[in-house]
């Protein structure tokens, strides 16, 4: 099995490079309003994540999807909830393709092993539902969730979710959920030497205190924005806020 991750380019070739990593049930193409508003100034790659889009077919945990992603070479990375925990992963095992750090509702992991224990069953079974209903039937609860509540049917990239298959979403959370990840707290400090940027949406308070509480691990090189009027979703729910906040902080930290 080729498990080369599938990966479109946009914006200006050559340009400041960006390297955008989706959530759970997305794809790369999820990421259009942000590609909309940064392709003059930036070139942008989406990357779909195993088990998901035009990458549906490979399998791989974190590290190893990690691994994988780093092919798409140096630039900022930016990833989002799953595509966060991805891009955290390439910042810490392969440190010279990344450049500056950007984390969207990302967590560094469950310390508590029970707690994580729980997580893995609770995959494990949604998992099973999704190869029992289907793709279509599992995004229409799947998207119903109070996480979700904030994203505009417009804007909640339905059609590029049900590109994805049963097969693929089920293997992702049983490679790559939370559950199955090891904590990276305590590795946190290791990202001091670069610009990071976590990000959380106001209403979204469960990852709004993990993302205050990576930054402080950090340390000074970490930037925290509690956008409002957010929830789980800041690039979905207020795409132009989103970009706008992104933009600015890539301005900022261009020559660190």
């Amino acid at each position: 099995m080729d498990d080369a991750l599938h990966t479109e380019a946009h914006g200006r070739p050559g340009a400041d490079r960006c390297v955008l990593l989706h959530g759970f049930t997305q794809t790369g193409r999820c990421w259009r309003p942000t590609v909309e508003a940064l392709a003059r100034h930036h070139e942008l790659l989406t990357v779909d994540l195993p088990g998901h889009g035009g990458s549906a077919a490979v399998r791989a945990d974190l590290p190893g999807t990690a691994a994988l992603a780093a092919a798409a070479g140096r630039g900022t990375w930016i990833g989002y909830s799953m595509g966060a925990r991805v891009a955290l992963h390439v910042a810490l095992g392969a440190t010279r393709v990344v450049d500056r750090l950007v984390l969207v509702s990302g967590t560094p992991g469950i310390t508590d092993d029970a707690e994580r224990a729980a997580r893995r069953a609770a995959d494990e079974e949604l998992a099973r539902r999704l190869e029992r209903i289907g793709v279509p039937a599992f995004l229409d609860e799947w998207l119903a969730l109070p996480l979700f509540s904030r994203v505009r049917p417009d804007l909640d990239c339905r059609a590029e979710r049900e590109r994805n298959t049963a097969a693929g979403l089920a293997a992702s959370l049983r490679s790559s959920g939370t559950g199955t990840q090891v904590p990276l707290w305590d590795r946190l400090p290791a990202l001091a030497d670069r610009p990071v940027l976590v990000v959380t949406g106001e209403h979204d308070e469960r990852f709004t205190h993990i993302g205050a509480e990576v930054a402080r691990r950090i340390g000074p090189s970490a930037t925290h924005v509690v956008l409002a009027g957010c929830g789980h979703t800041p690039p979905l729910e207020e795409p132009d806020l989103f970009a706008t906040t992104l933009r600015e902080w890539l301005d900022l930290t261009r020559d660190r």
